[in-house]
């Protein structure tokens, strides 16, 4: 839908210039300027858009939109904002109208893929047609587009929004990552509800310590739920309290979840097979239900899901039975094969609180060894390496530490570094060979977990993505025993 440059960049403080027409696109990707798309120029981590000012011109750009004025003359109007980023995001919100008119997030280190796709699926038992967005792709009950970023960029996620919109789809779950809540690329979209999951170390190789990556989060609350709309919190995380008070100053409705929850209470929790039986007080009223996924950790995705969907309309009596039908996120903490009375389980726990929270949900089920394989990213937060090694060490019988996605790094320094705590490990680099090698080592009672890539169908080598697939390696792994 043709914009004019005024109502494109409404709420920016910009000043439009006079004799700009009607806007058609938008774009941050000079290379993919189209004639009579608006140019914004972002400031990025190693380079700013205005030195891509010349090609975008050059592909018929009608106007460049920047935070800074660039050297010269382009040739076409400048407008400078002040925050470009969110200029963008908002631009593009309106550009790609109409979009879905219930959006909900979800943010925090760990969950949020669960949390989304529950909630998604919670919309499905009741009947109501639902989407997901985030590590996994755009997610619908009958199609899975994948995606490449937590929270896609803010030109991809509206136009994903849009094409949403035009299935006849108008309820959609979305992960917040910290990144993308920096970056501003959800601005533009006022979220009915949006929920806290937990907070660990993350990303400190983007955010310069752990209050500013706090900080990204927390602008969920406070800068992006509508007036008095309902703020989740899992009281049980250490962290809850600065996102408990965000919400109450953004003067949203609080509801807690968790052991110490006002709003869902969790009163017990039994394993039954490789899921669970979970007693809870819903305002009140006492529910059962079974859940049929593995880990302490999914029973409070489950009900952080639940408290989402009920802030949109669901009622109760489908949000609580539809999670004793819920399927598990690929990747988390998923059980992917049996052998030998042996257990094998893919998770993407690549950060040390999630590898501890993984392992420590199989330590029950593990009646022999508890064993891991894992690795660390390269070209990320180095201070994990030793801290995930710490955790294996402490929390399994038996560690093989392996190449995760190394990148431009050495793999061999990534498995030094962490292998310097957690002495006594074996080193296999090839990621195939360390899993066949665990599997092989399987005996009945043991529990397995293939840590630190999850859903993910490649490894990471330089700057080339190989095909690789943890799930099919366990498979063939298993075939060739």
């Amino acid at each position: 839908m043709p914009l004019s440059v005024t109502q494109l960049l409404e709420g920016s403080g910009a000043r439009p210039k006079k004799g700009l027409g009607a806007v058609f696109g938008l774009n941050s990707d000079s290379r993919r300027i189209e004639p009579g798309d608006i140019f914004f120029a972002l400031p990025g981590t190693h380079s700013h858009g205005n030195e891509h000012v010349d090609e975008a011109v050059r592909r018929g750009a009608l106007a460049i939109i920047s935070d800074i004025a660039p050297v010269g003359d382009p040739g076409v109007p400048v407008i400078v904002v002040k925050d470009v980023r969110a200029a963008y995001a908002r631009a593009a919100s309106r550009i790609f109208e109409p979009q879905p008119e219930i959006t909900v997030a979800v943010t925090g280190t760990n969950g949020k893929t669960s949390v989304a796709s529950f909630v998604r699926q919670i919309w499905t038992y009741a009947g109501i047609p639902g989407a997901s967005i985030g590590t996994i792709g755009v997610e619908t009950a009958n199609r899975l587009i994948e995606g490449s970023l937590t929270t896609p960029d803010s030109r991809t996620l509206h136009q994903s929004m849009r094409a949403l919109k035009a299935q006849g789809i108008n309820h959609v779950a979305l992960e917040a990552s910290s990144h993308g809540l920096d970056q501003r690329r959800l601005d533009g979209i006022h979220f009915e509800a949006v929920a806290f999951t937990n907070l660990s170390r993350d990303h400190l190789d983007y955010h310069a310590d752990m209050d500013e990556y706090r900080n990204a989060k927390l602008r969920l609350f406070t800068d992006l739920l509508v007036d008095s709309g309902p703020a989740v919190v899992n009281v049980d995380d250490p962290e809850y309290e600065p996102f408990m008070f965000a919400a109450l100053s953004a003067s949203a409705t609080l509801l807690t979840v968790g052991r110490e929850g006002a709003y869902i209470e969790i009163l017990s929790i039994k394993p039954e097979g490789y899921g669970q039986r979970v007693e809870v007080r819903h305002v009140g009223e006492k529910l059962s239900f079974h859940l049929p996924l593995t880990g302490e950790f999914q029973v409070s995705n489950a009900l952080i899901a639940a408290a989402l969907a009920m802030s949109t309309g669901v009622d109760k009596s489908d949000a609580f039975p539809a999670l004793s039908e819920l399927v598990g996120a690929k990747g988390r903490l998923e059980l992917v094969a049996e052998h030998n009375g042996a257990a094998v389980f893919v998770d993407y726990s690549h950060k040390p609180v999630a590898l501890e929270s993984a392992l420590a949900s199989l330590r029950p089920y593990a009646k022999g060894k508890l064993r891991v394989v894992f690795g660390a990213g390269g070209d990320r937060d180095k201070g994990k390496r030793p801290m995930m090694g710490e955790v294996a060490q402490r929390m399994a019988d038996d560690l093989i530490v392996t190449n995760d996605n190394p990148r431009t790094e050495d793999p061999a320094t990534i498995r030094a570094e962490i292998l310097a705590a957690a002495k006594g490990a074996k080193e296999i680099g090839d990621r195939r060979e360390a899993i066949i090698a665990a599997v092989k080592s399987l005996q009945p009672g043991d529990v397995l977990l293939v840590a630190g890539k999850g859903h993910e169908d490649y490894q990471i080598v330089g700057t080339t993505k190989h095909h690789f697939s943890d799930h099919e390696v366990v498979a063939e792994a298993i075939k060739g025993l």
